[in-house]
């Protein structure tokens, strides 16, 4: 089972991609997971990628399919696998199924946690979170049981600077553009589906599952 997980920022992938991983028993591949690893390794790439980001430059293309080319060749990748942040562009998407068919391996399904912007924003200007344990609150959806206060620790709940309603547009804006190929590419090769990311977390999994089994 080789999956490719989509969705804009907040949509909740990491989430779901941990249940996915509990459901199924295949490793979850983020990009940034990736990156951290090769650097850790030492390898060539992960060389490069490290003084790319080192200088605050992108990881160009050729570095980052040769680490996705690296991590997917690995033993723990041979039943299956969840891919996160990999491809963003129709190139790079092309590049993954090059690697895959080298490998003898194709994807199995193209997943995508739809939610609309409007939603995503109202999620990320009302999170909140602690500034000591890390635990993660939400203004409407789940506050905390004093404001401003965790139930955990009792410390201070903050708003992170990236949450802002400008913040994410730009972010959904950026998303949109690079992805509505992708969208487009995967629905002519007959592998895209799409779920409702507005549903509570257990259905979104449930309806992620349903249509792996399916």
């Amino acid at each position: 089972m080789h999956i490719l997980l989509m969705g804009p920022p907040g949509a909740g992938k990491g989430t779901q991609a941990a249940e996915l991983v509990k459901a199924f028993g295949v490793p979850h591949i983020s990009t940034g997971d990736m990156f951290r690893a090769a650097v850790k390794e030492g390898t060539e790439l992960g060389k490069q990628a490290k003084a790319c980001m080192d200088a605050g430059k992108l990881v160009p293309d050729e570095v980052t399919i040769g680490i996705v080319r690296e991590r997917l060749a690995k033993d723990d990748c041979k039943k299956g696998f969840i891919l996160d942040g990999f491809p963003r562009t129709v190139d790079q998407a092309d590049a993954l199924k090059g690697i895959l068919e080298d490998l003898g391996l194709s994807l199995t399904r193209v997943l995508n946690i739809n939610v609309p912007a409007a939603d995503l924003i109202e999620r990320a200007v009302g999170r909140r979170i602690c500034k000591k344990c890390g635990a993660t609150y939400h203004v409407k959806f789940n506050p905390s049981k004093t404001e401003g206060t965790c139930d955990e620790c009792g410390s201070e709940l903050f708003q992170r600077a990236d949450d802002t309603e400008e913040t994410m547009k730009s972010r959904l804006s950026v998303y949109e553009d690079s992805t509505r190929p992708l969208i487009d590419y995967y629905q002519k090769a007959g592998l895209y589906t799409e779920v409702d990311g507005r549903q509570a977390i257990d259905k979104v999994t449930a309806d992620l599952i349903a249509v792996l089994k399916g």
